[in-house]
């Protein structure tokens, strides 16, 4: 189904209901069971494999399609999940928060996962746990990563890391209060035709720098040289970039960089996600970001789960110990 959003842009949501809702909450409640409900375990990894393919064919079939292509907006929204919204407990306020116990939220996620490809974790991150919480913490407000509260600046996922994600999935538990905080998105599919032949070419150029973002603490490994942002074909170029990490290294590449900028403002996306909400980001093409928004610290703000995808597990070989699926 297509629907408009706010920005006028159309993105493509699948709403899950009836039937497939409630076999898709028994098949997650019975991986909940599985392994001993240790999220990151090889055996708990393998069960959500098995169990993925017990969905039902309205979740499955969409996810497949976008797997070989994701569309211009690089985003897949479904709704209608089920979450276990009544046995929530409070929000986590810390910045460490993982969910490594099995929950229907995280069977979702490593199921998920395991249809679009695998799940993976970077060791220097949320200590290398698969499934993430995203939650404001008292003191990060205006931190630029999963802690804060501030304006989100657009970003790929671990831009800098030579095996980035290729999907980033965010799984809302709980609105922030107001409901006022949005997902925002911004695909190069769409800001490409706004972008000159001269701009295009910088941006195809090694003068730009990525640092690790934030969340990595300044302990990180992966590919720091300078780089280029735009690579591949002319017509669907990959993108790699990250507003608050990425330096431009000439006068001509800040120039390209603003434009882009400026390009991506011009067409990005904007949603509410509310509990039950899956957005799946397409990490190669589809930058993302999140408006501002006022915490409480309650135990009720804002609370999503993040997992990250690798569609060819067996490229980051070298850096998952016992082939595991945390990269060092």
């Amino acid at each position: 189904m297509t629907v408009v959003l706010e920005t006028g842009a159309q993105a493509t949501v699948v709403t899950i209901a009836g039937d497939d809702a409630a076999r898709t909450d028994l098949v997650a409640r019975r991986l909940c069971r599985a392994a001993d409900g240790k999220v990151d375990s090889h055996e708990w990894v393998a069960a959500a494999r098995q169990e993925w393919h017990e969905l039902p064919s309205g979740l499955r079939t969409p996810l497949g399609e976008f797997r070989r292509d994701s569309g211009r907006s690089g985003v897949l929204l479904i709704r209608g999940l089920p979450v276990d919204s009544a046995a929530l407990p409070d929000t986590p306020s810390t910045a460490d928060s993982v969910q490594r116990e099995a929950a229907v939220s995280a069977a979702l996620l490593t199921m998920v996962a395991c249809g679009l490809g695998d799940p993976a974790a970077f060791r220097p991150e949320k200590a290398g746990a698969l499934v993430q919480d995203v939650v404001p913490v008292p003191g990060k407000e205006d931190f630029q990563g999963n802690a804060g509260s501030v304006m989100l600046t657009f970003h790929n996922e671990n831009a800098f890391h030579p095996h980035r994600p290729d999907y980033v999935m965010l799984l809302c538990l709980r609105a922030d209060h107001e409901k006022v905080a949005r997902l925002r998105t911004a695909s190069i599919r769409e800001a490409l035709p706004l972008l000159s032949e001269q701009t295009q070419e910088v941006l195809r150029s090694a003068e730009f720098h990525t640092a690790p973002p934030p969340s990595f603490g300044g302990s990180a490994g992966g590919d720091t040289a300078p780089q280029p942002v735009l690579t591949g074909a002319a017509e669907d170029p990959a993108l790699r970039i990250d507003f608050a990490a990425t330096k431009p290294l000439t006068a001509r590449a800040a120039q390209a960089m603003a434009e882009l900028q400026d390009a991506f403002d011009r067409t990005s996306l904007s949603t509410a996600l509310e509990a039950g909400d899956l957005a799946i980001v397409d990490n190669h093409v589809t930058t993302h970001g999140r408006s501002a928004f006022t915490p409480r610290y309650d135990g009720k703000d804002r609370w999503l789960q993040r997992t990250f995808v690798l569609k060819d597990l067996r490229r980051s070989r070298g850096l998952r110990p016992q082939d595991g699926y945390v990269l060092d």
